[in-house]
């Protein structure tokens, strides 16, 4: 390996060390505060409440320590010392060639999945099952990563080699072709996955006829919203947590409330929580994440057609110089930059968050959104006290006190 080879290396190992910091100074906020519960909540949010909260914060942080450092250490092994041998493994069953890039790409993806099986297996039946949220049996996990696997291994096998042979045929220009591909693929699958892929893992039913199905479509001709429905998921078959949002583009848009939201809010929190997803929708957001993904994705493919077009990189880790090979080398080795353009992406969404709860508060008024935003924090154990900087880092939704402040502070 170059020294190039050892400096992305060490990035990956900085870059991990950045998130262990960030993740301590989440931990020792939280535990300073545990004891307090911050004036604005003192009358909505029990002490109890607040110490499981911070309990539960601390935990997910200390559990994220290690699922960082374990990350790297494996993304510099795979750099360092896997990638090369799994490589050639591979080219003593494959011929060369498109079959056989593909196929090193997949064989990857998937022993990267493997390693990556007990964390999602901690994570489910040890950190959520502790604090109450695991409604995962054995049998649903199995046949999720199941499902997961073929799925992506269905998507992912016909892209790669259409990539692959894009580059073969037009090896200045293939990645605009890719690119552009890539893009009408993306905002096909904004069609495609409420329809096809999200019902492989959730059932989703129409709501109910009833006052808050009345309510709920008042809003939404309120708002000029057309949309393919309203939905319900049952999203309690594996977590208690409660969420909503609106899926879909153009007119293939639908709503969708987890059942665990609709048991536990008021109508009013409800009908807040939809004027929210409707903000988004009004100042076009979805369309703004999607320029935000091309740009992304166009930095991407530029890298990717340097990659493959020069020897430098594979050499940088002494490795051979197979689209596959580089392939999964770049992004590997892209973590680090990953990670730093985290907080921008990270304040980005924070603002929009910002507009639609302005939205909803138009609509629908301040104390039901803040009546909404005060039980979904108390019943998905969100604490009320995070650490600033890891806020303004990882954060894509701003902290509760900020937004309650945030529309308490708000005309009308």
């Amino acid at each position: 390996m170059s020294l190039m080879g050892y400096l992305i290396c060490g990035a990956i190992a900085l870059s991990a060390g950045l998130g262990v910091y960030l993740r301590m100074r989440q931990t020792e906020n939280v535990t300073v505060n545990r004891d307090a519960v911050p004036a604005d909540f003192a009358k909505a949010v029990t002490l109890d409440e607040h110490r499981r909260a911070a309990d539960y914060t601390i935990a997910r942080s200390r559990f994220g320590m290690g699922e960082t450092l374990y990350d790297a250490l494996l993304s510099i092994i795979w750099l360092a010392a896997w990638m090369g041998p799994l490589y050639a493994l591979v080219s003593q069953a494959v011929a060369p060639g498109l079959t056989r890039s593909v196929v090193f790409v997949l064989v990857a993806g998937f022993v990267s999945h493997l390693f990556e099986l007990p964390f999602s297996l901690a994570n489910a039946f040890i950190l959520e099952e502790r604090f109450g949220f695991n409604r995962l049996t054995p049998k649903t996990f199995l046949l999720d990563e199941l499902k997961s696997v073929a799925l992506g291994f269905g998507i992912a096998a016909p892209l790669l080699y259409g990539m692959f042979w894009l580059l073969g045929a037009f090896p200045e220009s293939w990645w605009l072709f890719a690119y552009v591909a890539f893009m009408g693929l993306t905002i096909a699958m904004t069609l495609v996955y409420p329809t096809f892929i999200a019902p492989l893992f959730n059932k989703f039913t129409p709501l109910e006829e009833g006052s808050t199905k009345a309510r709920m479509e008042a809003l939404l001709a309120k708002c000029g919203f057309e949309s393919k429905g309203l939905y319900v998921m049952d999203a309690s078959k594996r977590s208690a947590h409660g969420n909503a949002y609106f899926t879909g583009f153009g007119k293939a848009k639908r709503i969708v409330f987890f059942d665990t939201l609709l048991e536990k809010h008021s109508l009013d929190e409800i009908e807040s929580i939809l004027a929210h997803e409707l903000g988004h929708f009004k100042y076009g957001h979805v369309r703004q994440m999607l320029v935000q993904a091309a740009l992304i994705a166009f930095v991407g493919f530029a890298a990717l057609h340097w990659a493959f077009g020069s020897e430098t990189f594979a050499s940088w880790f002494g490795l051979p110089n197979d689209p596959g090979v580089v392939f999964v080398a770049l992004l590997i080795a892209k973590e680090p930059i990953s990670h730093l353009l985290h907080p921008l992406l990270a304040y980005r969404s924070r603002k929009n968050e910002f507009e639609a709860d302005d939205f909803a508060r138009r609509i629908v008024g301040k104390e039901p959104m803040i009546s909404a935003l005060t039980r979904l924090t108390r019943d998905n154990l969100s604490t009320l006290t995070p650490d600033p900087l890891y806020a303004k880092f990882y954060f894509s939704h701003p902290p509760v006190p900020v937004r309650v402040a945030q529309l308490r502070g708000a005309e009308g």
